[in-house]
């Protein structure tokens, strides 16, 4: 057994077909020339690079199934295949430019419910209609995360508001809004 993944990782992994050293670069080639080829009808283009090749080339076409509870929540199914964000080049360019990186997609979580997508830096993020979540610093940590059920962070649209101070303070520096 490997020490990469947790048990409860890895078990779901080898599973579903994979085992230390898989490799299959020409899959994970067709995938680069299949969203190198493609522009939305807006222009857009999907950003291909070394680390979501390497993603593709490892874990390719696996349909990754939780084996466990989740720790905080559901753990949530992967399938590794870039393809049903073929046409998300404008969600990928958008979340990329607001991250100040490039973002590739990977794969799909749960049954296709959101978008899975790595970074030029190989940070990974899942993007679903409720918004943009962190995952992990790379993909095993963001499969461990998937498949154990741990809880994401949600990526924010920009710095916290920053609240101003109260305009006149008690003595416990707290304001009674009741009277003005």
């Amino acid at each position: 057994m490997t020490t990469r993944f947790p048990v409860a990782v890895d078990d779901p992994l080898r599973n579903a077909g994979w085992q230390p050293g898989r490799w299959d670069i020409r899959q994970a080639e067709q995938w680069a020339d299949a969203l190198r080829g493609h522009v939305s009808p807006g222009g857009h283009r999907h950003a291909v690079f070394p680390a979501a090749v390497e993603v593709w080339a490892e874990f390719g076409t696996l349909r990754i199934t939780p084996t466990g509870p989740g720790r905080h929540l559901a753990p949530s199914p992967v399938h590794i295949d870039p393809l049903p964000g073929l046409h998300a080049a404008r969600t990928f360019n958008d979340l990329g430019r607001a991250l100040g990186t490039q973002v590739c997609p990977i794969g799909t979580e749960g049954e296709d419910e959101a978008l899975l997508a790595i970074d030029a830096e190989r940070r990974v993020y899942s993007i679903d209609a409720t918004g943009d979540w962190y995952l992990g610093a790379d993909f095993d940590a963001a499969l461990s995360a998937l498949l154990m059920g741990l809880v994401p962070a949600k990526l924010s649209a920009g710095p916290p508001p920053v609240v101003p101070p109260p305009e006149s303070a008690g003595p416990d520096g707290l304001t009674d809004t009741r009277t003005g």
